[in-house]
C-alpha cells in the first residue's frame, strides 16, 4: 500500500439508478434504490478509493458492511456514494459513506475492507477448492 492513503482520504461516485439497481416485487410504478444495490454501490466506491494507492499485485475485500438506507431514491434518479477512510490498520481500512440523492441523504454506512496481496489470495482459494473437491468426494 503506498504511503499515499491517509485517514481522511475520499472518494466519490455518482451513479444512475436504473431498474437494475432498484426493487420490483410492488411493481414498476413503485421502483426505486434497492439496499442491495446501496451495499454493492457502497462496496464498489470503497474499493475504487484503495485501487488509486495499492501497489502492484494488491487488491481488496470486503469483510463488514453495515447500512443504514434512508429513504427512497427514484428510478433515474443519480446517487452520490461518498466513502471517506476513518481508520487505517493495514491491512484492514475502515470507511464512512453517505449516499445522497438530488434531495436527500438517503443512506449511511460503515464498511470494512482488508487489502490483499493477489498471488497470496489465489494459493488460499486453490486450497480452499481443493478442501472442497475432497468434501465433496471428487
Amino acid at each position: 500500500m503506498k504511503e499515499s492513503l491517509r485517514v481522511g482520504t475520499t472518494h466519490v461516485q455518482r451513479i444512475e439508478v436504473d431498474a437494475a439497481r432498484t426493487i420490483g416485487f410492488m411493481g414498476d410504478a413503485l421502483r426505486v434504490y434497492s439496499t442491495p444495490s446501496m451495499v454493492l454501490d457502497v462496496e464498489h466506491t470503497c474499493r475504487q478509493l484503495l485501487l488509486a494507492h495499492h501497489d502492484a499485485g494488491e487488491d481488496s475485500v470486503g469483510s463488514h458492511v453495515a447500512v443504514d438506507h434512508l429513504g427512497p431514491t427514484l428510478l433515474g434518479q443519480t446517487v452520490t456514494v461518498e466513502a471517506k477512510v476513518i481508520e487505517l490498520a493495514l491491512p484492514r481500512v475502515s470507511f464512512e459513506i453517505e449516499v445522497r440523492d438530488e434531495v436527500d441523504t438517503v443512506g449511511r454506512a460503515k464498511h470494512v475492507r482488508f487489502v490483499v496481496d493477489t498471488a497470496k489470495q489465489a494459493e488460499r482459494l486453490a486450497k480452499k477448492a481443493a478442501r472442497v473437491k475432497a468434501a465433496s468426494g471428487g
